[in-house]
């Protein structure tokens, strides 16, 4: 074969693939907040600056996927300190109406009695709350005025040390863990 047609078959494949690659997902920065957690205290964004955070989406009367989804957190929270990772949990509450701060911390005391790292936030509206999920997250909340279930995300969200949401993780899905841990090890 000529030497010039293997370079040409070279070229082309090498944009062949530069093309069919995926392009690297902008990291979409968080607005600056600041809530109620489950102490009663403010807390928000200024808290988190400097530190890796993992954020979901929850609420105490939830009959389908918040337990689990909590009780995942908590594992999650130990498996985490175990590896020596110093990352957040923070838990917004999908129905602040309801939700008080001593409705969440007696919700999260049934899955762990270790708060030093994970703050349940209250303390905005109901429609304050699904804007700031759509906004920020790109994900939906919502509440049928004919029910006291909310529609929500059962993922978690990975946010970097400067508050840029970089990864979307579902916790049913096998493989989330590792994909998690890699990710947070990149970040810290």
């Amino acid at each position: 074969m000529n030497l010039r047609l293997v370079s040409y078959l070279l070229v082309l494949s090498t944009l062949l693939l530069a093309a069919c690659s995926q392009p690297s997902t902008p990291k979409e920065k968080i607005e600056a907040f600041t809530f109620t957690n489950q102490n009663g205290d403010a807390y928000g964004s200024e808290d988190l600056h400097g530190n890796v955070w993992i954020a979901n989406f929850i609420f105490t009367d939830c009959v389908t996927v918040c337990p689990t989804m909590t009780a995942e957190a908590a594992s999650l929270q130990e498996k985490l300190k175990a590896k020596g990772h110093e990352v957040t949990l923070i838990s917004f509450t999908v129905d602040p109406e309801v939700d008080t701060p001593e409705r969440l911390h007696s919700f999260v005391m049934d899955f762990t009695n270790d708060l030093s790292n994970w703050h349940l936030l209250t303390g905005y509206s109901p429609d304050d709350i699904e804007l700031f999920a759509r906004e920020q997250f790109k994900t939906i909340v919502h509440k049928p005025p004919s029910s006291n279930q909310v529609i929500h995300s059962s993922n978690f969200y990975l946010v970097d040390k400067d508050g840029h949401l970089i990864g979307e993780y579902n916790y049913i899905d096998p493989t989330y863990y590792e994909d998690l841990i890699n990710d947070i090890e990149i970040a810290l």
